[in-house]
């Protein structure tokens, strides 16, 4: 019989604020973590907003030589793990650190070093360019550097799957840890691309929400006047661990992994497939892996990126993957306050999803004024409702066609 997962302790890093207790009180409250730009100058682009992540000093994790080796999605992947660390007490030394893992991801990795060091090549030649440049900025560095500093000498992997990256990094290290690979594995993803690349290249794909005027309400998924997603940064990390181990240790058990799908569109290179053919069984996947039948789940955390198609697609989805359970099951969209943090929302969301069944809160979906007819289930509109919860899916689904969807059940 496989082992079981359990949840012992979360690091999130968000526009919403640093710490999981800054960015749930913030999604409890409904508050958008969405405003105006400011790494650079946004002159001349159709779309001057984000979801920043303010406030976040790295020097309180990282000494001076290590900020400067390393790129800012691999600062926020360290905060966020030990965070997640401090919260779970798991202590790694020579006994254990060969059952301990790390399998953090990223959807794109580091831009912001990618562009620095173009730059010196352009204007003052290769010599220029940092001898960090490819270790900082490659995404299996978040994975590398936590195990660094942890000791943690178990698996270690990364995962990019564009936007499904984290909830594929949660998936895999569950099955590790079932499988008896590891006892317990530090998970997730990290993301930090608000850059003027990433920016111009979303932007030219029309993905993004031009409300430059009215930035927290740019982000508005199921809505009639939704006009793309808001690009955000951040990070999403979990202790995973074996069950019997965290009893054993005294850990505090936030949640339980029930379950996860994985699938493919096989339909195209950004649109989701029109049908919700590939999230429909990848949920079902999901509720097949857990022993769970569609009734089981009370609520349904949104891939909900705010996009004319997608959030359509993903209506039709939960209808075909929940049957007639659909018009009954409570489903919101997170992104709506935090933005899209690629390759770390579904990291980002899965600890939401946590919080949820472990608080007995459901997040909002704000900005949702008037959902356009395609869009007509229980979207949790404008304010949390406080329910109690048993069993919560988070959806992730990236371009490519690749799906993931983590089921998390509250604690015995």
């Amino acid at each position: 019989m496989p082992r079981r997962v359990v949840v012992t302790g979360l690091g999130l890093i968000s526009p919403l604020g640093i710490g999981t207790k800054a960015t749930w009180d913030a999604i409890v409250a409904g508050r958008s973590g969405v405003g105006p730009i400011t790494k650079f100058n946004t002159d001349g682009y159709s779309v001057r907003i984000a979801g920043e992540v303010r406030d976040f000093d790295p020097g309180e994790w990282l000494e001076h030589k290590e900020i400067k080796k390393f790129d800012t999605f691999v600062h926020y992947a360290v905060a966020a793990s030990d965070m997640a660390l401090e919260q779970s007490g798991l202590e790694i030394g020579d006994d254990n650190a060969h059952r301990i893992g790390v399998v953090i991801g990223s959807g794109i990795g580091g831009f912001p070093m990618i562009e620095q060091n173009h730059e010196k090549l352009l204007d003052r030649g290769p010599r220029k360019v940092s001898p960090f440049f490819i270790p900082g900025s490659i995404i299996n560095m978040c994975s590398g550097l936590v195990s660094i500093r942890t000791g943690a000498k178990g698996p270690n992997m990364a995962t990019c799957t564009a936007c499904a990256t984290s909830a594929h990094a949660i998936s895999d290290a569950t099955l590790y840890i079932r499988h008896g690979y590891a006892d317990a594995i530090i998970a997730g993803g990290s993301e930090a691309v608000i850059t003027p690349m990433p920016l111009a290249g979303f932007s030219s794909m029309r993905a993004l929400s031009t409300r430059n005027d009215d930035p927290a309400r740019a982000s508005r998924p199921w809505d009639k006047d939704r006009d793309g997603f808001v690009i955000g940064e951040g990070s999403g990390i979990v202790v995973l661990e074996e069950l019997d181990h965290a009893r054993r240790r005294g850990a505090p058990i936030l949640a339980e992994v029930l379950g996860f799908g994985m699938s493919s569109d096989a339909s195209h290179i950004s649109a989701p497939s029109e049908d919700g053919d590939g999230a429909i069984r990848c949920m079902r996947a999901a509720l097949d892996d857990a022993g769970l039948n569609p009734e089981d789940v009370d609520y349904v955390n949104a891939h909900g990126t705010s996009t004319p198609a997608g959030d359509v697609v993903e209506t039709i989805a939960i209808k075909g993957a929940f049957g007639s359970h659909a018009e009954k099951i409570m489903v919101s969209s997170t992104k709506s306050m935090s933005g899209h943090l690629l390759g770390a929302a579904g990291g980002l969301e899965f600890g939401l999803s946590v919080m949820a069944v472990k608080e007995g809160i459901v997040p909002p979906t704000i900005n949702l004024d008037e959902p356009d007819a395609e869009n007509d289930l229980d979207y949790v509109a404008h304010t949390a409702r406080e329910v109690p919860l048993k069993v919560a899916l988070t959806n992730s689904f990236g371009f490519g066609g690749t799906n993931g969807c983590l089921l998390v059940g509250a604690s015995d």
